[in-house]
């Protein structure tokens, strides 16, 4: 995975994760339901109604590509946004890297070192069949809270961030 951050001199990756492919995979399939679905009831109503021939039915058609390109267009943008959103932990730091479309990156990071209190949240049936859920991180910085939502084994990604925080205090204070 890209780590979408430029790191410092001395930093070096720990972990990165994406949302659980359960934001991913429903999403997709509920687009294509809705690119699917709606022109298959117009062309079925159409040719029923006996009216795909001549003008009508070369409407008919353009309004089914016209709806397929862009449902086709909103799947992309449903992958793409699930693709880069992401997040790293580094040893010095932890970094939420977020992109919506092309034109859109917002990205926020915290030193380790100023995290202050973290929690593991994980409420109801599919969150715990599943394994995942938020980690809510309380900071000392500009920024109070990091939440990462919908992340896997939260409670393993807990374990990993303690032990780089734990590691980044023991750096700092031998800093000083």
């Amino acid at each position: 995975m890209v780590v979408p951050i430029e790191l410092q001199p001395d930093e070096t990756v720990t972990f990165t994760s994406r949302r659980h492919w359960v934001f991913l995979y429903p999403r997709l399939a509920l687009q294509f339901l809705i690119a699917v679905a709606p022109p298959l009831g117009l062309v079925l109503l159409m040719r029923r109604a006996g009216s795909l021939d001549g003008t009508v039915g070369l409407v008919t058609w353009g309004l089914v590509v016209a709806w397929l390109a862009a449902t086709g267009v909103r799947a992309y943008l449903v992958w793409y946004r699930y693709r880069n959103d992401v997040w790293v932990i580094t040893n010095q730091r932890l970094i939420d890297s977020q992109r919506r479309h092309w034109f859109h990156h917002a990205i926020a990071s915290a030193d380790l070192v100023d995290v202050q209190d973290v929690a593991v949240i994980r409420e109801g049936l599919l969150p715990t069949m599943l394994n995942y859920g938020e980690l809510r991180c309380q900071t000392a910085g500009e920024q109070p809270n990091f939440i990462l939502g919908g992340i896997p084994d939260p409670t393993g990604v807990l374990a990993i961030l303690d032990r780089a925080r734990d590691a980044a205090r023991r750096d700092e204070g031998g800093r000083r």
